[in-house]
């Protein structure tokens, strides 16, 4: 079986979508993009990519998705932006099962690389406020989902 296929996991969304089109400007021919979306909500679609709908939070969907795939892109996730975050902490913390089947599926089925993309959600939103943050480091991640108001407080600007 080749390994030339690329999965794009959350390949529905905006900036999946987008990295389906550059793949595709680069000379990429076989993509299988996948998104948990109906098809017809999906910001950008294209008839040469294998696109499916499956919920990654499923193992054996998860399967399905990187069978015969040599390089993983994964973008998705279950998450609706800084305000959908808030309200919905426990259901976020879900996302742990999207990550751990899929990376679990990769290595069961032998692809070759592996790319998570994360979100600027896991940042403090005090931290992105205006044009002049200060630029944003991997030690100033942490997962709203396990803030607190003291952690808010302390790491605003105004704090």
């Amino acid at each position: 079986m080749s390994r030339s296929e690329i999965l794009i996991t959350g390949a529905g969304g905006f900036i999946g979508g987008h990295l389906v089109a550059a793949l595709r400007a680069r000379g990429a021919r076989a993509i299988r993009a996948v998104d948990v979306k109906p098809l017809q909500s999906w910001y950008q679609r294209f008839e040469d990519v294998d696109s499916r709908r499956l919920d990654l939070r499923r193992r054996e969907q998860c399967l399905e998705a990187v069978d015969g795939i040599g390089d993983v892109y994964h973008l998705a996730s279950d998450m609706g932006g800084m305000g959908f975050i808030e309200g919905n902490k426990t259901a976020c913390m879900l996302n742990i099962l999207i990550d751990a089947h899929l990376l679990a599926a990769t290595q069961e089925r032998g692809a070759r690389r592996f790319f998570y993309s994360s979100t600027a959600c896991v940042y403090n939103a005090d931290k992105q406020r205006g044009y002049d943050c200060t630029p944003l480091r991997e030690d100033d991640a942490t997962p709203q989902c396990l803030r607190t108001d003291t952690d808010r407080r302390s790491s605003s600007p105004s704090a």
